[in-house]
């Protein structure tokens, strides 16, 4: 079953308490997420296993790590030998046994441990040189027409980056009607709209001399007198010049498409880095991350796979139910919505309150972790949307029971509630990331500070024949990639899915036979029909009923139900009369196995069928006679 899960779109995420596997669609989670649970519930643990399979699965992310926590998925070692632990634990030896007891517990390979490792994955420090800079000059670009276009989406835009840029320098940002917040906003409507993009420096010049003459119907001398602006904008011009802000002003630019992807379109994970930063400094950035991410998603095509994740580990403070931060409008908006365009939401918290009620009513799984307060365990329940007061009172004591790294799962796809524990992470967990880590682990990234932009001697444009699309005016290769990639995942999905209805009847019919045949055994008062229906129970019916959203045995008892059936047979010769169930059981053991090898078969020909080598693409110069 080696590499099943990724060519059907499926997380292993852990295990059920029967021992049957637990599996995610990833698509589900265009419906967005929310962790929830106290310290030491597992929460960093489940965020970091989400993570690894979306990479596996060639699905980029973007991490905000408020805490230092996330940098631990750059430790991913390849052998899993002491060696390697060496330079991130005191005791390499027993971290490297208690890893490959840990993987090979959760039936993990060092083949899938070498996979993850090979992905990209790049630790930005905003305003710090200790990983890779980030450069903000950039984050005043004119957004993208789909943006402009979409009023809500350019108001919030305007809104939110003018009050992150005000709380950076102590104004008041949370009323939008205040001069300061009138004045920045009308300057970057004003050529924003024409398409025209700023810097700080820009901005600082126009706020002393304004583009326009009039605010609303009142002249600007009287709206907002000069000595006043040249207060805002020297408040702004002190912020740029002072020595610390130096190192937000160099690095790498928040190009989303290439933080996402590297140059072949492979999947990237970009953790952003923000546990240096103050208050204001965070909020500054994770708005302005936003905006950005919201400006790139608005110019994807509409998808029905997962394109992308947003993960942010600890969401208090940036997404409160009653107050409204510069970060609150970006990230209602992507809750509202990032779907239909394939992209992903996942948010992770201690505690439920801290998430705005409405921003709760657009996320579609609910992971709930231990809770300390019946109050806290109220919150989860009032966004999980429980029907009666039977079920809430059932799942307030499923959650009240929950231990160290097992958790609730409420999935809307879904009508039944799964209770779980995390799988054995793929990544060495060895505490919050320190300054000095990141220094270690981003020593040998090359990072180009300013990329220069060559003269393009031709115009290309691109084509995949065999697939009908044709790149868009001024899409760049990469991105066409790109976008052919996720094409081939959206065709795999769908045969995927008429796969799983033609193996559906096949499935249930199998069931019922399970079914029958267990009613029988369990008829049996003898001990030996206690042992065969124990040993029958065992079997489970492997993938398929994984697949289908049922129960499913673990991996290391797929390939284990003819050695479960041989130790029945002994049973069965002690007691002539249900020797009919015997061979009735056999044969029911034959079929399943059947079912499943034929089932794995067309799997893994249609995931080579839309495999990207089988598809050529093409270039073609558009003008022969310019160049530039």
């Amino acid at each position: 079953m080696k590499d099943i899960f990724e060519k059907l779109g499926l997380f292993y995420l852990g295990k059920q308490k029967d021992d049957a596997l637990c599996l995610y669609k990833s698509k589900d989670l265009t419906t967005h997420a929310m962790i929830v649970g106290m310290t030491g519930s597992g929460k960093t643990g489940l965020g970091i296993t989400l993570l690894e399979e979306a990479a596996i699965d060639n699905i980029p992310a973007i991490v905000i790590d408020p805490k230092g926590d996330m940098g631990n998925l750059c430790l991913a070692f390849e052998n899993l030998s002491p060696q390697e632990f060496a330079p991130w634990s005191t005791e390499p030896q027993k971290s490297a046994k208690l890893w490959k007891e840990g993987l090979k517990a959760s039936h993990q390979d060092l083949q899938r441990v070498a996979k993850f490792a090979k992905i990209e994955k790049t630790i930005y420090t905003p305003g710090s040189s200790a990983g890779v800079s980030v450069d903000i000059l950039s984050s005043f670009e004119a957004p993208s027409q789909e943006v402009i276009e979409d009023s809500d989406a350019f108001t919030s835009l305007i809104s939110s980056t003018v009050s992150s840029l005000l709380t950076l320098i102590s104004f008041s940002a949370s009323n939008p009607h205040t001069k300061e917040h009138l004045l920045l906003s009308n300057i970057l409507y004003h050529f924003w709209i024409q398409g025209v993009s700023l810097n700080l420096e820009d901005i600082i010049n126009y706020v002393a001399e304004p583009p326009f003459k009039k605010v609303g119907v009142l002249s600007l001398a009287t709206f907002y007198k000069q000595s006043d602006r040249m207060k805002l904008a020297v408040a702004i011009n002190g912020l740029i010049s002072s020595v610390g802000f130096a190192s937000w002003l160099q690095g790498e630019a928040l190009n989303i498409e290439d933080i996402l992807y590297d140059d072949a379109g492979n999947a990237k994970v970009a953790i952003f880095n923000i546990a240096h930063l103050n208050d204001a400094q965070r909020m500054f950035f994770v708005t302005l991350l936003l905006n950005k991410y919201l400006n790139w998603m608005r110019k994807q095509s509409g998808s029905s796979v997962l394109r992308s994740l947003l993960y942010m580990d600890e969401i208090y403070g940036f997404f409160p139910p009653v107050k409204n931060p510069p970060s609150k409008e970006p990230m209602m908006l992507l809750l509202k919505q990032a779907r239909a365009f394939g992209v992903g939401v996942v948010l992770s918290t201690q505690n439920p309150s801290d998430i705005d009620y409405k921003g709760a009513s657009n996320i579609g799984s609910w992971f709930i972790g231990k809770l300390q307060t019946k109050q806290d365990i109220q919150k989860v329940m009032q966004g999980m949307a429980l029907d009666t007061p039977r079920d809430k009172k059932f799942v307030s004591q499923m959650i009240a029971s929950l231990r160290g790294r097992e958790f609730l799962l409420k999935n809307i796809h879904h009508k039944s509630l799964l209770q779980f524990s995390t799988r054995w992470v793929l990544s060495y967990l060895k505490g919050p990331i320190t300054k000095n880590d990141i220094k270690k682990l981003m020593h040998n990234k090359k990072v180009t500070q300013v990329k220069e932009k060559l003269p393009l001697k031709k115009k290309l444009s691109f084509s995949c024949k065999k697939l009908s699309l044709t790149s868009l005016e001024d899409e760049s290769e990469k991105a066409f990639l790109i976008r052919v990639q996720n094409s081939l995942k959206e065709l795999r999905d769908a045969k995927v899915e008429k796969l799983q209805a033609r193996y559906e009847t096949k499935y249930m019919r199998l069931e019922k036979r399970k079914t029958r045949l267990s009613q029988r055994l369990t008829k049996e008062k003898s001990d030996v029909s206690r042992k065969t229906t124990n040993a029958f129970i065992d079997i489970g019916l492997t993938l398929l009923g994984a697949f289908f959203g049922r129960k499913t045995s673990t991996l290391s008892s797929i390939r284990k139900g003819s050695s479960a059936f041989k130790k029945t047979r002994g049973v069965f010769k002690e007691k002539g009369d249900v020797s009919r169930v015997n061979s009735q059981l056999l044969k029911l053991q034959d079929e399943i196995e059947k079912l499943d090898r034929k089932f794995e078969t067309e799997v893994f020909k249609i995931d080579e069928n839309f495999s990207l080598k089988n598809y050529t693409i093409t270039s073609l110069q558009k003008n022969s006679t310019e160049s530039q």
